[in-house]
């Protein structure tokens, strides 16, 4: 630390701006912040699994196939991984918005103020929208896959889901449809910084929906047809959400282009 100060000093900054050892202190401090929330939120979640038993709530959706009978667990550390791989997930949930404040913080001197105007509101936006998509895979997509894939049961086969395979697969397809939700987000902010055009998406909407396919095949499980469906069509109507996004921030960025040149010419 007395080193890197001692090293920031003797270097010249005749602009008065924030010299590049500051912006690596800055990072620096702003990953610490970032797993220490995460290590938090991590211990936080093991509480709550443990606490409101959340395990039994995944399983829930199962229940009207197998009734009360307990997941079998195929080695002893099984329960202890899988709620501690629910704790992790929470903690990330959980961390997610101070892992996005420090992003911010790291990155809000460098953005205009018309950008931190847009971008702050996108935030709120990405929360609700992410709890969207995790009730929507819960409620709606998890038990209609459960059913699809129950319907292939037959006589010859005998069902024995393994708490591991199971507690994963619904994990798996909860965060999978709540980070998919997030697409109008990261479209405004690119949208926002002039990376992306609405006439440029509307454009490129044929490859979008192919890439959804593949997406949508990636992130859900192999078997689980329904879930890939019925993550498509989300994902298109997200997709075209993003468009209308788009049009409305170049309605602003013309109208605040328009102000200012009507300033200049008073």
């Amino acid at each position: 630390m007395s080193f890197l100060r001692n090293l920031r000093r003797s270097i010249p900054n005749p602009a008065g701006e924030m010299p590049f050892l500051d912006h690596l202190e800055e990072l620096r401090w702003r990953i610490i912040w970032s797993l220490l929330a995460l290590i938090a939120g991590t211990a936080i979640g093991f509480f709550t699994a443990i606490q409101f038993d959340l395990l039994s709530v995944l399983k829930r959706p199962l229940d009207p196939y197998i009734g009360s009978v307990p997941l079998q667990a195929l080695s002893v550390t099984d329960p202890f991984f899988l709620t501690f791989r629910l704790a992790l997930t929470l903690g990330v949930v959980l961390a997610f918005p101070v892992i996005v404040y420090q992003v911010w913080l790291f990155l809000a001197p460098a953005l205009t103020p018309r950008e931190r105007r847009a971008i702050v509101p996108a935030l709120y936006l990405g929360a609700v929208l992410f709890s969207a998509g995790v009730a929507l895979a819960y409620f709606y997509v998890l038990p209609m896959t459960l059913d699809f894939l129950q319907g292939f049961q037959t006589p010859s086969l005998k069902l024995a889901l393994t708490g591991n395979f199971y507690f994963g697969f619904v994990i798996k397809l909860l965060v999978a449809f709540g980070v998919i939700f997030e697409l109008p987000v990261v479209v405004l902010i690119l949208a926002t910084m002039g990376l992306v055009t609405s006439k440029f998406l509307a454009r490129k909407r044929r490859y979008a929906i192919a890439g959804m396919a593949v997406t949508s095949a990636l992130i859900t499980p192999g078997d689980a047809i329904t879930a890939t469906v019925f993550m498509m069509g989300p994902l298109i109507l997200l997709y075209e959400m993003s468009i209308v996004l788009a049009k409305l921030v170049e309605r602003a960025r013309a109208r605040d282009a328009a102000g200012d040149a009507l300033a200049e010419a008073q």
